[in-house]
Protein backbone atom coordinates (compact mmCIF):
# COMPACT_ATOMS: atom_id res chain seq x y z
CA UNK A 1 0.00 0.00 0.00
CA UNK A 2 1.76 3.11 -0.95
CA UNK A 3 2.40 5.76 2.03
CA UNK A 4 0.57 8.95 1.82
CA UNK A 5 2.65 12.02 2.27
CA UNK A 6 0.53 13.21 5.38
CA UNK A 7 1.50 9.90 6.86
CA UNK A 8 4.91 10.80 5.89
CA UNK A 9 5.12 13.87 7.07
CA UNK A 10 3.53 12.98 10.46
CA UNK A 11 6.27 10.06 10.86
CA UNK A 12 8.74 13.13 10.04
CA UNK A 13 7.43 15.24 13.00
CA UNK A 14 7.96 12.30 15.01
CA UNK A 15 11.48 11.42 14.23
CA UNK A 16 12.28 15.21 14.24
CA UNK A 17 11.40 15.12 18.15
CA UNK A 18 13.42 11.96 19.10
CA UNK A 19 16.41 13.89 17.11
CA UNK A 20 16.17 17.08 19.05
CA UNK A 21 15.38 14.88 22.62
CA UNK A 22 18.28 12.42 21.42
CA UNK A 23 20.83 15.71 20.41
CA UNK A 24 20.09 17.33 23.56
CA UNK A 25 18.78 21.03 21.83
CA UNK A 26 19.67 24.01 23.89
CA UNK A 27 21.56 22.41 26.37
CA UNK A 28 25.38 23.83 26.79
CA UNK A 29 27.76 21.13 25.25
CA UNK A 30 30.44 23.08 27.59
CA UNK A 31 30.28 25.66 29.78
CA UNK A 32 31.29 28.96 28.75
CA UNK A 33 33.60 31.31 30.07
CA UNK A 34 31.73 34.74 31.31
CA UNK A 35 33.41 37.36 31.25
CA UNK A 36 31.01 40.48 32.44
CA UNK A 37 31.63 43.08 29.31
CA UNK A 38 30.97 40.14 27.06
CA UNK A 39 27.61 38.84 28.94
CA UNK A 40 26.43 42.84 29.09
CA UNK A 41 27.11 43.35 25.27
CA UNK A 42 25.48 40.26 24.41
CA UNK A 43 22.33 41.36 26.68
CA UNK A 44 22.10 44.65 25.20
CA UNK A 45 22.79 43.16 21.97
CA UNK A 46 19.84 40.93 21.91
CA UNK A 47 17.55 44.13 23.50
CA UNK A 48 18.32 45.99 20.53
CA UNK A 49 17.13 43.37 18.08
CA UNK A 50 13.83 42.57 19.77
CA UNK A 51 12.95 46.45 19.97
CA UNK A 52 13.67 46.53 16.24
CA UNK A 53 11.26 43.51 15.00
CA UNK A 54 8.57 45.06 12.73
CA UNK A 55 5.73 45.56 15.20
CA UNK A 56 3.18 44.67 12.43
CA UNK A 57 5.25 41.74 10.59
CA UNK A 58 7.41 40.38 12.66
CA UNK A 59 10.35 41.00 10.49
CA UNK A 60 13.69 42.60 10.29
CA UNK A 61 15.38 43.99 7.20
CA UNK A 62 18.72 45.65 5.20
CA UNK A 63 18.05 46.32 1.46
CA UNK A 64 15.65 43.90 0.50
CA UNK A 65 16.50 41.09 2.50
CA UNK A 66 14.01 40.86 4.64
CA UNK A 67 14.38 36.99 4.59
CA UNK A 68 17.59 36.61 5.14
CA UNK A 69 18.17 39.48 7.87
CA UNK A 70 14.67 37.80 9.46
CA UNK A 71 16.10 34.23 9.26
CA UNK A 72 20.03 35.86 11.14
CA UNK A 73 17.97 37.93 13.44
CA UNK A 74 16.46 34.93 14.73
CA UNK A 75 19.45 33.13 15.01
CA UNK A 76 20.79 35.32 17.32
CA UNK A 77 18.01 35.63 19.58
CA UNK A 78 17.71 31.88 19.61
CA UNK A 79 21.57 31.23 20.60
CA UNK A 80 20.52 32.89 24.16
CA UNK A 81 18.59 29.74 24.85
CA UNK A 82 15.20 31.15 24.25
CA UNK A 83 12.93 29.74 22.51
CA UNK A 84 9.42 30.14 20.77
CA UNK A 85 7.68 29.76 24.30
CA UNK A 86 10.16 30.84 26.88
CA UNK A 87 12.68 32.66 27.60
CA UNK A 88 12.80 36.88 27.44
CA UNK A 89 11.97 37.07 23.53
CA UNK A 90 9.88 33.99 23.11
CA UNK A 91 7.93 36.13 21.56
CA UNK A 92 9.88 38.19 19.17
CA UNK A 93 11.31 34.31 17.54
CA UNK A 94 7.62 33.15 17.42
CA UNK A 95 7.12 36.35 15.63
CA UNK A 96 9.69 35.99 13.44
CA UNK A 97 8.92 31.94 12.90
CA UNK A 98 5.53 32.79 11.56
CA UNK A 99 7.20 35.37 9.38
CA UNK A 100 9.34 33.25 7.91
CA UNK A 101 6.84 30.36 7.40
CA UNK A 102 4.15 33.17 5.57
CA UNK A 103 7.45 33.30 2.85
CA UNK A 104 7.32 29.33 2.13
CA UNK A 105 6.38 29.44 -1.16
CA UNK A 106 4.30 26.29 -2.64
CA UNK A 107 7.80 25.35 -4.36
CA UNK A 108 9.61 25.20 -1.52
CA UNK A 109 11.76 28.83 -1.65
CA UNK A 110 11.67 30.57 1.72
CA UNK A 111 11.81 34.44 0.38
CA UNK A 112 10.08 36.72 -2.46
CA UNK A 113 12.09 36.28 -6.17
CA UNK A 114 10.29 38.96 -7.18
CA UNK A 115 11.77 41.79 -5.23
CA UNK A 116 14.95 39.53 -4.37
CA UNK A 117 17.56 39.21 -6.68
CA UNK A 118 19.67 37.14 -3.97
CA UNK A 119 17.01 34.89 -2.70
CA UNK A 120 18.96 31.51 -1.87
CA UNK A 121 20.67 33.72 0.99
CA UNK A 122 17.64 34.35 2.83
CA UNK A 123 16.48 30.74 1.97
CA UNK A 124 19.59 28.49 3.38
CA UNK A 125 19.57 31.28 6.49
CA UNK A 126 15.97 30.27 7.03
CA UNK A 127 16.54 26.87 6.70
CA UNK A 128 19.12 26.84 9.29
CA UNK A 129 17.43 28.75 11.68
CA UNK A 130 13.95 27.07 11.69
CA UNK A 131 15.51 23.80 11.89
CA UNK A 132 16.88 24.63 15.35
CA UNK A 133 13.56 26.28 16.29
CA UNK A 134 11.92 22.61 15.47
CA UNK A 135 14.22 20.94 18.30
CA UNK A 136 12.62 22.73 20.56
CA UNK A 137 8.77 23.34 19.18
CA UNK A 138 5.97 22.30 21.53
CA UNK A 139 3.07 23.14 19.53
CA UNK A 140 2.12 19.86 17.29
CA UNK A 141 0.43 21.72 14.74
CA UNK A 142 3.19 24.53 14.44
CA UNK A 143 5.37 21.30 14.23
CA UNK A 144 3.80 20.20 11.62
CA UNK A 145 4.21 23.22 9.59
CA UNK A 146 7.77 23.56 10.04
CA UNK A 147 8.54 19.91 9.46
CA UNK A 148 6.30 20.27 6.09
CA UNK A 149 8.02 23.86 5.18
CA UNK A 150 11.45 22.54 5.39
CA UNK A 151 10.85 19.46 3.54
CA UNK A 152 9.98 21.02 0.76
CA UNK A 153 12.50 24.11 1.81
CA UNK A 154 14.98 20.90 1.20
CA UNK A 155 13.47 19.66 -2.33
CA UNK A 156 13.83 23.25 -3.23
CA UNK A 157 17.34 23.45 -2.37
CA UNK A 158 18.73 20.14 -3.95
CA UNK A 159 16.79 21.29 -7.22
CA UNK A 160 18.33 24.57 -7.32
CA UNK A 161 22.12 23.14 -7.01
CA UNK A 162 24.32 23.41 -10.51
CA UNK A 163 25.61 20.95 -12.25
CA UNK A 164 28.73 21.91 -11.18
CA UNK A 165 27.70 20.58 -7.23
CA UNK A 166 27.19 24.44 -6.01
CA UNK A 167 24.80 27.03 -5.37
CA UNK A 168 23.89 30.44 -7.11
CA UNK A 169 22.08 33.90 -5.91
CA UNK A 170 19.47 32.57 -7.12
CA UNK A 171 18.41 28.85 -8.43
CA UNK A 172 20.35 26.82 -11.38
CA UNK A 173 17.30 27.32 -13.40
CA UNK A 174 17.07 30.76 -12.74
CA UNK A 175 20.76 31.73 -13.04
CA UNK A 176 21.87 29.70 -16.01
CA UNK A 177 23.28 27.34 -13.58
CA UNK A 178 26.03 30.04 -12.05
CA UNK A 179 27.47 28.97 -8.96
CA UNK A 180 29.67 31.00 -6.17
CA UNK A 181 31.38 30.04 -3.12
CA UNK A 182 29.44 31.97 0.04
CA UNK A 183 26.06 31.04 -1.60
CA UNK A 184 26.73 27.39 -1.89
CA UNK A 185 27.81 27.61 1.98
CA UNK A 186 24.30 28.98 2.94
CA UNK A 187 22.84 26.00 1.49
CA UNK A 188 25.31 23.39 2.80
CA UNK A 189 24.28 25.12 6.38
CA UNK A 190 21.01 24.74 5.94
CA UNK A 191 20.61 21.32 4.75
CA UNK A 192 23.16 20.12 7.51
CA UNK A 193 20.88 21.63 10.42
CA UNK A 194 17.71 20.28 8.64
CA UNK A 195 19.12 16.73 8.63
CA UNK A 196 20.49 16.69 12.39
CA UNK A 197 16.62 17.91 12.99
CA UNK A 198 15.15 14.78 11.35
CA UNK A 199 14.27 16.08 7.88
CA UNK A 200 15.26 13.98 5.15
CA UNK A 201 18.10 15.51 3.28
CA UNK A 202 19.42 13.49 -0.15
CA UNK A 203 22.57 12.22 0.66
CA UNK A 204 23.94 13.07 -2.79
CA UNK A 205 23.49 16.72 -2.77
CA UNK A 206 25.82 17.09 -0.16
CA UNK A 207 28.24 14.84 -1.70
CA UNK A 208 28.38 17.06 -4.68
CA UNK A 209 28.90 20.26 -2.52
CA UNK A 210 31.76 18.85 -1.23
CA UNK A 211 33.13 17.95 -4.52
CA UNK A 212 32.48 21.48 -5.39
CA UNK A 213 34.09 22.86 -2.74
CA UNK A 214 37.31 21.01 -2.81
CA UNK A 215 37.38 21.23 -6.97
CA UNK A 216 36.89 25.25 -6.18
CA UNK A 217 39.93 25.16 -4.09
CA UNK A 218 43.55 26.32 -5.45
CA UNK A 219 47.54 25.42 -4.62
CA UNK A 220 47.48 27.35 -1.85
CA UNK A 221 44.44 25.74 -0.10
CA UNK A 222 42.05 28.96 -0.12
CA UNK A 223 38.83 28.76 -2.29
CA UNK A 224 37.75 30.42 -5.23
CA UNK A 225 35.14 32.86 -5.81
CA UNK A 226 33.35 30.41 -8.12
CA UNK A 227 34.02 26.95 -10.11
CA UNK A 228 34.25 29.56 -13.29
CA UNK A 229 36.62 31.83 -11.71
CA UNK A 230 39.33 29.30 -10.54
CA UNK A 231 42.63 30.53 -9.30
CA UNK A 232 42.18 33.56 -6.89
CA UNK A 233 41.51 32.18 -3.46
CA UNK A 234 39.47 34.04 -0.74
CA UNK A 235 39.69 33.66 2.59
CA UNK A 236 35.99 34.74 3.27
CA UNK A 237 34.90 32.24 1.15
CA UNK A 238 37.75 29.95 2.38
CA UNK A 239 37.01 30.17 5.92
CA UNK A 240 32.90 29.66 5.21
CA UNK A 241 33.84 26.38 3.04
CA UNK A 242 35.86 24.71 6.02
CA UNK A 243 32.82 25.94 8.54
CA UNK A 244 30.32 24.20 6.39
CA UNK A 245 32.43 20.77 5.52
CA UNK A 246 32.27 20.62 9.64
CA UNK A 247 29.13 20.83 9.69
CA UNK A 248 29.10 18.23 6.90
CA UNK A 249 31.13 15.94 9.03
CA UNK A 250 34.06 16.52 6.60
CA UNK A 251 37.12 16.43 9.14
CA UNK A 252 39.11 14.53 7.82
CA UNK A 253 39.63 15.61 4.06
CA UNK A 254 42.79 15.30 3.11
CA UNK A 255 42.10 19.01 1.75
CA UNK A 256 40.97 20.02 5.40
CA UNK A 257 44.54 20.29 6.68
CA UNK A 258 45.52 22.82 3.97
CA UNK A 259 42.25 25.16 3.79
CA UNK A 260 42.94 25.25 7.56
CA UNK A 261 46.55 26.49 7.36
CA UNK A 262 45.34 29.14 4.71
CA UNK A 263 42.72 30.59 7.21
CA UNK A 264 45.29 30.45 9.55
CA UNK A 265 47.43 32.08 7.32
CA UNK A 266 45.18 34.83 6.49
CA UNK A 267 42.65 35.38 8.84
CA UNK A 268 44.15 35.20 12.57
CA UNK A 269 45.32 38.90 12.55
CA UNK A 270 41.75 40.25 13.76
CA UNK A 271 42.31 43.71 12.93
CA UNK A 272 43.24 42.78 9.63
CA UNK A 273 40.74 44.09 7.19
CA UNK A 274 42.91 43.39 3.93
CA UNK A 275 41.41 39.87 3.34
CA UNK A 276 37.52 40.42 3.92
CA UNK A 277 36.58 41.98 0.76
CA UNK A 278 34.43 44.82 2.43
CA UNK A 279 32.88 41.41 4.43
CA UNK A 280 34.59 41.61 7.85
CA UNK A 281 31.48 40.37 9.77
CA UNK A 282 30.85 37.78 7.04
CA UNK A 283 34.18 36.24 7.26
CA UNK A 284 34.73 36.00 11.02
CA UNK A 285 31.13 34.67 11.48
CA UNK A 286 32.50 31.54 9.84
CA UNK A 287 36.08 31.60 10.95
CA UNK A 288 34.78 32.17 14.49
CA UNK A 289 33.09 28.47 14.11
CA UNK A 290 36.18 26.90 12.69
CA UNK A 291 38.30 28.14 15.20
CA UNK A 292 35.35 27.01 17.94
CA UNK A 293 35.66 23.67 16.12
CA UNK A 294 39.49 23.38 16.96
CA UNK A 295 39.11 22.64 20.63
CA UNK A 296 39.59 25.57 23.61
CA UNK A 297 43.72 25.24 23.25
CA UNK A 298 43.40 27.34 20.18
CA UNK A 299 39.40 28.62 20.72
CA UNK A 300 40.25 30.49 23.91
CA UNK A 301 43.14 32.54 22.90
CA UNK A 302 41.58 33.59 19.26
CA UNK A 303 37.87 33.82 21.38
CA UNK A 304 38.97 36.74 23.77
CA UNK A 305 41.02 39.08 20.64
CA UNK A 306 37.55 38.45 18.84
CA UNK A 307 35.27 39.05 21.60
CA UNK A 308 37.53 42.33 22.71
CA UNK A 309 37.27 43.73 19.53
CA UNK A 310 33.11 42.81 18.98
CA UNK A 311 32.74 44.39 22.18
CA UNK A 312 34.87 47.87 21.54
CA UNK A 313 32.68 48.58 18.18
CA UNK A 314 29.49 48.34 19.88
CA UNK A 315 27.64 51.61 20.47
CA UNK A 316 25.47 52.83 23.41
CA UNK A 317 22.37 51.75 22.07
CA UNK A 318 23.58 48.09 21.75
CA UNK A 319 23.80 47.76 18.00
CA UNK A 320 27.21 47.46 15.46
CA UNK A 321 27.12 48.76 12.11
CA UNK A 322 28.87 48.15 9.07
CA UNK A 323 28.30 46.21 5.89
CA UNK A 324 24.96 45.82 4.48
CA UNK A 325 22.90 47.02 7.73
CA UNK A 326 22.85 47.49 11.46
CA UNK A 327 20.73 43.86 11.91
CA UNK A 328 22.75 42.24 9.59
CA UNK A 329 25.92 43.00 11.41
CA UNK A 330 24.98 42.77 14.99
CA UNK A 331 22.92 39.77 14.33
CA UNK A 332 26.92 38.23 13.36
CA UNK A 333 28.05 39.67 15.96
CA UNK A 334 25.98 38.72 18.46
CA UNK A 335 26.30 34.66 17.15
CA UNK A 336 29.90 35.05 17.41
CA UNK A 337 29.82 35.98 20.88
CA UNK A 338 27.39 33.31 22.05
CA UNK A 339 29.44 30.25 20.25
CA UNK A 340 30.53 29.46 23.49
CA UNK A 341 27.32 28.82 24.95
CA UNK A 342 27.12 26.08 22.40
CA UNK A 343 23.18 26.15 22.96
CA UNK A 344 22.40 25.61 18.92
CA UNK A 345 23.57 22.15 17.46
CA UNK A 346 24.56 23.52 14.42
CA UNK A 347 27.34 25.36 15.75
CA UNK A 348 28.37 23.04 18.63
CA UNK A 349 31.89 20.94 18.68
Amino acid sequence: MMVTRRKVLKSLVGLAAGVSAAEGWRRPALAAKKDPRWEKAIRRGLDWVARTQSPIRGNWTAGNYPTAMTALAGTALIGSGSTTVQGPYAKNIRRAVDFLLSKSRTNGLIGDPQSDNRYTYGHGFSMLFLSQVLGEEQDEETRQMLVENLARAVDFSCQAQTSAGGWGYVSAKDGSDFDEGSTTITQVQGLRGCRNAGIPVVGEAIERAKKYIYECKNQDGGISYSSRNRGSSRPAITAAALAALYNAGDYDSEYVPQMLEYCKKTLSNIADQTHSYGHWHYTYLYYAQVMYRQGAGEWNAFRDRLYDRIVAEQNDEGYWTGNIGPIYVTACNLIMLQLDKAILPIYQR
